[in-house]
């Protein structure tokens, strides 16, 4: 998955646990989908990208634990989604599941999707999952 060019300091330390990510998405996408719906086979997928972009995002804001120069190197290798990354920094889209939950195109009536709405706002009896990654909820009001 690497170019060519030599991985920045504290490559070693982070690699292990994106080895592992790799290795979950593909027993995700080799994994069966009988019995499915079409879109809940890639929810396992989805879940496993989010993970893999909330540990950079993590390590680079949170606990200042790798460089700028890695940061942008995992950026451009593919192994954090960068859009995704950037609207976490937003306030009101801190737990943001996928970006596909925000296209308003995407859905009905030109708004979000359901599961970007309060739970308080939502009937307590209801449950909520998105249809396009299986989320039950990513509203930052929760």
């Amino acid at each position: 998955r690497r170019t060519r060019k030599t991985p920045p300091e504290g490559w070693d330390e982070i690699e292990p646990v994106l080895n592992d990510f790799v290795e979950k998405t593909r027993e995700a996408e080799n994994e069966s989908h009988e019995g499915k719906r079409k879109a809940e086979s890639s929810w396992p997928i989805f879940r496993i990208h989010h993970q893999q972009s909330r540990y950079i995002y993590d390590l680079f804001y949170r606990r200042r634990a790798i460089s700028r120069e890695l940061y942008e190197y995992l950026l451009k290798e593919g192994y954090g989604d960068k859009n995704l990354i950037a609207k976490w920094k937003k306030p009101g889209y801190e737990k943001l599941c996928c970006l596909q939950c925000i296209q308003t195109r995407d859905h009905n009536f030109g708004t979000t999707c359901i599961c970007r709405v309060p739970r308080a706002q939502i009937e307590e009896d209801k449950v909520i999952e998105c249809v396009s990654c299986g989320c039950r909820g990513c509203s930052s009001g929760d």
